[in-house]
């Protein structure tokens, strides 16, 4: 095994320790079934759907399914937390219904894509490696769960609190985020699809504003979603509330912004236009253009 295999292989344990640390703190103070903390048990869910699709997709080389089973992820462990608690308040319901609207809007979004452009470019080399792809598998085990434990571990409590103002807000932040991410998608949807863009760069509409506004979007409208769950949690449930954090560093640090600028110098790095572009256009945070 070459030695970027090694380290790939070797991060799957250090994956799974993280993920079952955040198990242990979220489950406390909640709901358990059969004996289990349902918090645990979502977390267990999010990895092993991810495994079970690896194994056929390792088999046929393709990253098809990838995205697809990252939203089948979302919508199976809240359905399962939902069923297990019996939860009936506001509360859980609302934190259900955003991270369902937005999972399956992205999920078909992305499946679509990848239908239409046949591969995605960030899996040309992971997918030949058993170690390299089942770390991405694992990864996105994580990030489901990662991402989803400030609402689960509010689902799940045992207490029950009323709405408040700070479900408002969040609500309201949530939709911010939800809109920019769109809208950002379907701007670059339609300047992809125009032939006369081809082998061009967007620069146009929210892309003028940032070079990733839909990453942008996606961790304003986590923010939201930690905001709601909030006044629900207590003790070490507060460990949760590492959502967006971990939403924003995965995106900035891991797996997104890195290996798109990556790609996109190396494509059009030597184009003073989308060096003047680089400059006068922040990476994540939007900024009034010039």
């Amino acid at each position: 095994m070459n030695q970027p295999g090694q380290r790939a292989l070797m991060a799957v344990p250090a994956i799974i320790a993280v993920g079952a640390a955040v198990a242990w703190a979220g489950s406390q103070g909640g709901v358990s079934a059969g004996g289990v903390p349902v918090f645990a048990l979502c977390g267990l869910l999010a990895f092993v759907i991810n495994w079970v699709v690896f194994v056929p997709s390792y088999l046929a080389q393709t990253e098809r399914f990838f995205d697809l089973a990252g939203s089948l992820t979302y919508v199976t462990v809240i359905g399962t937390a939902l069923l297990a608690t019996a939860a009936t308040d506001p509360r859980s319901l609302l934190l259900a219904a955003l991270v369902l609207v937005w999972a399956i809007r992205l999920g078909t979004f992305l499946f679509s894509r990848i239908n239409r452009e046949g591969k995605d470019g960030r899996f040309d080399e992971l997918k030949t490696s058993f170690s390299r792809f089942l770390g991405a598998w694992t990864l996105q085990g994580l990030w489901v769960f990662l991402t989803l434990a400030c609402a689960l571990a509010a689902i799940t409590s045992e207490g029950v609190r009323p709405l408040g103002g700070a479900a408002l807000v969040g609500a309201l932040i949530w939709a911010v985020g939800f809109a920019i991410e769109v809208v950002a998608d379907r701007q670059k949807r339609r300047f992809r699809t125009d032939p006369e863009n081809r082998g061009r760069f967007i620069q146009s509409g929210l892309w003028a504003w940032s070079r990733h506004p839909n990453y942008f979007g996606e961790i304003v409208l986590w923010v939201g979603v930690a905001i709601i769950a909030y006044p629900e949690l207590a003790g070490w449930q507060y460990v949760t509330l590492v959502s967006p954090l971990f939403v924003y560093l995965l995106l900035t640090r891991v797996s997104g912004i890195p290996l798109l600028e990556e790609r996109a110098q190396a494509k059009w790095g030597e184009d003073p236009e989308y060096q003047a572009y680089r400059n006068r256009t922040p990476e994540l945070v939007m900024r009034r253009p010039r």
